[in-house]
Order: C-alpha cells, then structure tokens, then sequence
C-alpha cells in the first residue's frame, strides 16, 4: 500500500524540511557521536582497551550496573501499580498523584540529589540517628540508588498510563464477569496488551539509570573506585586531562544509547504488527 502525502506543501518546501531535519540530527546528535569514537580511539586500540580495562572503570562499570539492576525492577513495579490505579480506578488524589509521577521531570536532578543529603546527610534530618546505628546513605552506594530510583521513577508509569487508558476497562469488566480475579485479570488480560509499552518503559529507564549524572553526583562523593559510577568516572577521567581514557569510557555508554535506540525500533517494529493484527 503506498504512502500518500497528507499536506499540501509543494517538493521544494519538503526539501527544505528534510534538509533541516537531517542537518539538525547530524550536526547535535551524530557529529558529537562520532567525535567520542573518533578521540577514543586516537591513540590506537592498546590505549583504549587499557583504559577499559583499569580497575577504577570496571568498579564503575559494576556500580553503574549494580545501580540500575535494583532501581529499573522498582521502578518497573512502581509504573505497573501506579498506572493501574490511576486508569482503572477513581479515587481523590488522582490528580495529585499524576503531578507527583512528573515531579522529577520538573525538578533538576542537582536539586534532587541535595534533598537525599538534607534527609540522610550527616547534619541532616536523619543523619545523627543514621550515624548512631553506623548505617551510611550518603557517599556511598544506598544514596547513589535512591536517588537514581528518584529520577528514574516516573519512565515506566508515563509510558503505561496513556496506553492503559486508550485501551479502557472493557477487557477487565469482561474478565470479572467470567469469574476472573484480580491477579488473574492482570496476567492473562492486561499484561498482555501492555507487555510493549512495559517493555519500552523498561528500555528509557534503563538508559536514564546508567547514564544519570546530576543526582548521583551530589550523593555519590566521588570516592574513586567505590561510589564513582560511569558518567561520574568519565568526569573525574577528563578533569584529569586523561582524555582517551575518558572518551574510551565514553563510548560504553554511547554504545547503550544505541542499544536502547535499536531495541525501542524493535519494540516499536513488533508492537505495530500486533496493533494491526487485532
């Protein structure tokens, strides 16, 4: 079936569109993604995987793992709980609840990381009651996952919520009137025709937890080889003037943006076909 255009700009103005288009994405997105591979790999390969290899990056490396591994299942099972209550229920607070979902998106992450060190620092809220039971948040790697949870937390439910709301109560009503329960309902009815969107939640929250700076910056102390995750490390890396080491450390995370784009095409290529075949 052949695509037909829906507007009625003439060639030359879709010309101009495109070329702008395509101008904007080289110039901000595939220029600089180029120059991080290209300046990695300036002092050849033996440099490179050296860098990769120090000790000091691979603590960061399973940091920036360790981190994302417990705040993505929270925040999957926080997305999956809020958008249901909030599409297939009624209930005072709704409201709030949406604003509170979009609560890091609004606020900078710098400012999200202060309020954990307010909270748990050691002049803050808890913090004399934290050091009495010897337990430590801040600067070390408790902080550095509550705070990547903060900022993560709302991916999985934003990407849900629309999709649950578009596709109604319809299937559930039915569900019940069969007999179904509740966790029945879930995992035979709605897990199904979300499991796409759930999977591209994942996906978004996965890629802002690894890669997130601001927040775990203030929180993590940038203690060298113990609350130095990736992005942190990458830093310390280039304000040491070590710039193929930093670069080379770099390029991991450029390879996760690319790992997350070709699997959000896929989860979009799959999800499209299991639209139009029901």
């Amino acid at each position: 079936m052949s695509v037909r255009n829906v507007t009625t700009e003439s060639a030359p103005i879709r010309a101009v569109l495109i070329t702008v288009a395509v101008g904007f994405l080289t110039l901000f997105l595939l220029m600089p993604l180029f120059a991080v591979f290209i300046e990695a790999l300036r002092r050849g390969w033996e440099v490179f995987l050296a860098s990769l290899y120090e000790d000091a990056a691979w603590s960061a490396v399973k940091l920036t793992l360790l981190t994302a591994a417990i705040a993505v299942p929270l925040n999957t099972l926080f997305g999956i709980a809020a958008a249901w209550a909030v599409t297939k229920h009624r209930f005072k607070g709704r409201a709030l609840l949406l604003s509170l979902i979009d609560l890091p998106f609004a606020v900078s992450p710098v400012i999200a990381g202060l309020v954990w060190v307010l909270l748990f620092g050691a002049k803050g809220w808890f913090g004399p009651w934290l050091a009495e039971h010897d337990i430590k948040i801040i600067f070390a790697v408790p902080g550095i996952v509550i705070a990547t949870v903060f900022i993560t937390f709302p991916f999985v439910a934003r990407e849900l919520i629309p999709l649950m709301e578009s596709q109604g109560t319809d299937q559930e009503e039915a569900a019940v009137t069969l007999g179904a329960r509740g966790w029945q309902i879930f995992r035979r009815v709605t897990l199904p025709n979300i499991k796409w969107g759930l999977l591209y939640g994942v996906l978004l929250c996965n890629a802002r937890a690894m890669g997130e700076f601001g927040a775990v910056s203030v929180v993590s102390g940038h203690i060298r080889g113990q609350t130095n995750t990736l992005p942190l490390h990458i830093e310390v890396l280039y304000n040491e003037y070590q710039f193929s080491a930093a670069f080379a450390c770099a390029t991991l995370l450029a390879f996760l943006a690319l790992f997350t784009l070709g699997m959000k095409s896929v989860v979009e290529h799959f999800s499209g076909h299991v639209g139009k075949g029901h």
